[in-house]
């Protein structure tokens, strides 16, 4: 006898990522973001007397940086699509089955 798909032991590398290791992931990336807007905001006051271009792009960065961060750190992982089951049987009737025989009673 052939055992289903059910009796089949799931693969850990198809498991969904846990939410706690989820949101440390996020944390990280949005904490790393943030450090690179610090140092394009350093870097800008260190360059504006050298070269004001420069200066310009890191400030540039450092304004748009906040911004991914914030997207990047809010994007949680992609949901799967469930198809609504709708029926699964035939809806139940609620009346008794009919007899045997044709007789009615009436009262």
């Amino acid at each position: 006898m052939r055992r289903g798909h059910a009796d089949q032991p799931m693969l850990i590398t198809t498991a969904p990522e846990s939410s706690d290791a989820e949101y440390d992931r996020r944390r990280k990336k949005y904490a790393i973001m943030m450090s690179i807007r610090g140092l394009c905001v350093i870097a800008a006051a260190c360059t504006y007397h050298l070269s004001m271009i420069l200066a310009l792009v890191f400030v540039v960065g450092g304004m748009f940086l906040p911004w991914c961060a914030v997207l990047i750190a809010n994007d949680g992982p992609v949901k799967k699509h469930r198809p609504d089951p709708g029926f699964l049987s035939a809806p139940v009737e609620l009346g008794l089955p009919p007899g045997e025989d044709d007789r009615t009673v009436e009262g």
